[in-house]
């Protein structure tokens, strides 16, 4: 077994939190060649994932016949001999079926299971235990099946040079106008249209009480039309120590920005996990219905350095955010920030 082809063609966040999987599968077969079909926005993140080794751009139209034709012909080209759909519908099913790959290893889920000849009866909809746990459990699978000893991964699942880091927080600050002698935290108001989240208002209630409580800047983060966003956050905050990030040089460089920071906090979103993987301190907020708990779709970073907060779990309630007291978990956070910035 030589090279695999991985899929997690989904959102950022559902990508990124396949990356334990992946470090499971590297570290246990240093030697297997590590293929990931991703689509074309998170292929820059892909791209400096330590566990992957090449990628495939998945079709930008899924439901267009050339475009498919043009994918498969290039997983044919590349003759892996196993593939692991980690997020299975029946575009990918189909996909890994016509390959003719001759190991083919998905979720046991849905009527065109079939398609694969090796299957885990998983039941996330269950939500009982984290996305990347489900994610790792595969893995395991792959590995047993191969006869191969296991060998868990350590944290972070991405990092970059202490001294790149260095050089671009100082950057950021002098684009910023603000000083590396305080502590960052950034807040990302904006869901992707991938989750649903606080209001502005509370969000601004959130960021008074931390700037009431640390000495600290809050550093306001804007993705692809979520600037008007942030500026109506930072005039509702009305502090001088709120500065907004809306433009960068890419996904890439925007994780570098994350890397800067000594806390991020967001809804259940790309950025989120983004941050989690490299293992700064979170603070997320998600609905309370079942498919979309914290227990489901935690970041990556060590146990103890996220921390999560969900509306009242009546069905009336459950996927509203607004819902959440601000000054209740503020209750909560302000213990959390200081005991991670005591670390």
């Amino acid at each position: 077994m030589q090279k695999l082809l991985i899929i997690r063609n989904d959102k950022l966040g559902d990508f990124i939190l396949s990356f334990p999987a992946l470090a499971l599968l590297k570290c246990s077969c240093p030697e297997l060649k590590i293929t990931a079909l991703v689509p074309d926005y998170t292929a820059p993140i892909a791209k400096i994932c330590p566990y992957i080794d090449e990628i495939i751009i998945d079709a930008k139209n899924k439901k267009n016949k050339s475009e498919f034709k043009r994918v498969l012909t290039e997983i044919k080209g590349e003759k892996f001999d196993a593939v692991i759909s980690f997020v299975s519908d029946w575009y990918n099913a189909k996909l890994t079926w016509q390959s003719k790959i001759s190991y083919r290893l998905a979720p046991a889920t849905k009527l065109f299971q079939f398609l694969y000849n090796h299957r885990l009866t998983q039941r996330r909809s269950q939500s009982a235990k984290a996305e990347y746990e489900y994610n790792m459990d595969l893995a395991r699978c792959f590995l047993k099946e191969h006869k191969r000893a296991i060998v868990e991964p350590e944290l972070p699942y991405l990092s970059f040079e202490k001294s790149a880091v260095e050089n671009h927080k100082n950057l950021l600050a002098k684009q910023l106008g603000i000083s590396t002698s305080k502590k960052w935290i950034f807040i990302h108001s904006g869901s992707g249209g991938s989750a649903n989240n606080l209001s502005l208002e509370q969000y601004a209630q959130l960021a008074q009480g931390l700037l009431a409580h640390s000495d600290c800047y809050i550093i306001l983060t804007a993705g692809p039309n979520e600037s008007e966003k942030a500026h109506q956050l930072a005039n509702l905050i009305n502090n001088p120590s709120v500065m907004i990030y809306d433009k960068n040089n890419g996904l890439v460089n925007f994780a570098y920005s994350l890397a800067c920071a000594d806390l991020f906090i967001a809804g259940s979103t790309g950025p989120l996990h983004l941050s989690g993987a490299l293992n700064i301190p979170t603070i997320g907020f998600y609905p309370s219905r079942r498919s979309a708990l914290p227990i489901r779709w935690r970041p990556i970073n060590a146990e103890n350095k996220h921390i999560a907060f969900c509306p009242p779990k009546d069905k009336a309630s459950q996927m509203n955010l607004t819902l959440i007291d601000i000054n209740n978990a503020l209750k909560s956070i302000v213990p959390f920030i200081k005991k991670q910035w005591e670390l």
